[in-house]
């Protein structure tokens, strides 16, 4: 063990010439001109954070800046809502009151007019929260100890005490904390400005989750399949041929869902239960500032949130307009058909939205959407150098992402196929080769691409470096994210869970109730006594 340690210990502590990430800048900037590698040199550099570049107090004071601009511009959204007037024309001979109502009834559709008790039942995540920073943040850790929420929240989670016995019930570990809201904190995004988030409050993280992946699982039936970006990336190539998709990105769009638009949209009992749960109050560096933001990035159901109301009101514009066609959302990023474009964007901008004309692509030949890039059907994808070149994984990850751009060729325009490439564009050969000059050969002999710790090579593998991982939560903490993670599995008696339908106070809502048997009372009660 000790020597396995040491070798890997020696392969990091290789030593790189001073000038490398200078370098490879240039060899890219060098690379012979075309529509790929042109596009490539205008991008890689974007997201590039060195010493050099803006300090990360001024990046992060930008970001707080532009958040708080854009709080600003939900105020007003908030009042020019509620004060229009229902025959104010949001479309051409398309009333404002008739289009409201068309999204009403897209949105009643697709998630129903009262929420099931089941849509409060989330998990917990690994990211930090209002009562721990990510380092100690394992799922695990979240179901015992320390746990804040706002008070609104906590009547809401207080109904849950029935269904999940087996963690609420008698002997809960939990030290529960009231607490205004959430939050606010900063990661870089580009080499001038970070990007804003907020840690949630614990207990409303819970139970935030369960509501995005309640709204997830019913977009899944009106074809909006959250879990797979493929769909979008493969419409935006469509659209780059054919010109009949064109695909919308929103600036700070999750920041620019304003509550004025949530209460006009959502029936009254889920508009009440998601404000019940959200954050109304974001801390700043100490201050509280109340939010005019419905929520913001870092609550467990916004990206569901806005995926929903993006995708009805795109529906909505097409459905005015009389225009069929493929419309797709993944967040703010929209696919719909081209000849609604100029509508749809006037109606996003009323209802509070910005489009982003820089990673927006109406007409011509290029379109862009989550991630992939597509010119006249060819992918262009670039990639991006986040930072200086100063370990042998940072050269690892690098060499990977040259070799993945340098292979993933164009789609085949008669069958839709990805060609598979066995070697290398010979334009960018001599690049790969001299970063794989500098990685130790034995880590060379990869086959993923998107992984850092291995060289990806056509030479015989040997060894990869270890990623190191947060420990995983063992004791009463793992047990109960394991059983919580799992309550939906349909399991027989044996396996110690069933299941029975049956009316909640909460509302009229309908559940399915796991009652724990004996043997999971028993565990849990031999777990408690052991910590």
């Amino acid at each position: 063990m000790k020597k396995g340690k040491a070798r890997t210990e020696k392969l990091l502590s290789v030593l790189f010439p001073g000038d490398l990430t200078e370098s490879f800048i240039q060899r890219i900037l060098d690379l012979p001109s075309s529509v790929k590698t042109d596009y490539l040199k205008s991008e890689f550099l974007t997201k590039y954070v060195s010493p050099e570049t803006d300090p990360a107090d001024v990046r992060r004071t930008r970001a707080i800046n532009k958040w708080l601009a854009t709080e600003r511009d939900n105020e007003a959204t908030n009042v020019r809502l509620l004060l229009t007037h229902e025959e104010y024309n949001i479309l051409p001979r398309v009333s404002y009151m008739a289009f409201m109502d068309k999204c009403r009834e897209l949105v009643l559709d697709i998630i129903g007019e009262t929420p099931p008790l089941e849509s409060l039942i989330g998990t917990f995540s690994g990211g930090a929260s209002t009562s721990r920073p990510r380092t100690v943040s394992h799922p695990a850790t979240k179901y015992v100890g320390k746990a804040h929420v706002t008070s609104a929240a906590m009547c809401y989670f207080s109904e849950l005490s029935e269904e999940l016995p087996l963690w609420l019930g008698e002997g809960c570990l939990l030290e529960i904390q009231e607490v205004p809201g959430n939050v606010l904190f900063t990661v870089p995004k580009k080499v001038d400005i970070d990007r804003v988030a907020c840690k949630e409050p614990d207990i409303n993280m819970f139970l935030q989750k369960g509501i995005g992946t309640f709204f997830r699982r019913r977009l899944l039936r009106h074809r909006i399949n959250l879990n797979d970006q493929s769909i979008n990336r493969s419409l935006a190539r469509q659209g780059s041929i054919s010109d009949s998709l064109c695909t919308l990105d929103l600036s700070s769009a999750s920041d620019s869902v304003s509550r004025e638009l949530v209460y006009s949209l959502l029936p009254l009992m889920w508009y009440t239960l998601l404000d019940s749960v959200r954050s109304p109050v974001t801390i700043i560096d100490g201050e509280e500032h109340r939010n005019e933001m419905f929520s913001s990035m870092g609550n467990g159901f916004t990206f569901e949130l806005e995926s929903l109301l993006f995708y009805v009101i795109t529906r909505t514009v097409a459905y005015f307009r009389g225009v069929p066609g493929m419309v797709s959302v993944y967040g703010d990023d929209i696919i719909c058909p081209s000849g609604i474009s100029t509508e749809l964007i006037f109606a996003l901008g009323y209802l509070g939205f910005q489009v982003n004309p820089d990673k927006s692509h109406v007409s011509g030949p290029f379109r862009e959407s989550c991630g992939g890039h597509y010119y006249n059907g060819y992918d262009v994808t670039p990639f991006y150098l986040k930072g200086p070149l100063l370990t042998v994984i940072d050269v690892i990850d690098v060499a990977n992402k040259v070799r993945r751009w340098a292979q993933y060729d164009q789609e085949s325009l008669t069958h839709g196929e990805i060609p598979v490439i066995s070697v290398l564009d010979p334009e960018v050969e001599a690049l790969w080769l001299w970063l794989k000059s500098f990685v130790p050969q034995d880590l060379w002999g990869g086959v993923d691409t998107t992984y850092k710790y291995q060289l990806v090579s056509k030479d015989t593998p040997n060894l990869r470096i270890s990623e190191e991982t947060q420990r995983r939560g063992t004791g009463t903490g793992g047990y109960l994210h394991w059983h919580n993670t799992t309550w939906e599995r349909e399991r027989s008696s044996r396996d110690a869970v069933s299941t029975s339908s049956r009316t909640s106070s909460f509302g009229k809502f309908r559940t399915r109730r796991a009652r724990v048997s004996t043997v999971d009372r028993l565990h849990f009660v031999f777990l408690h006594e052991i910590q």
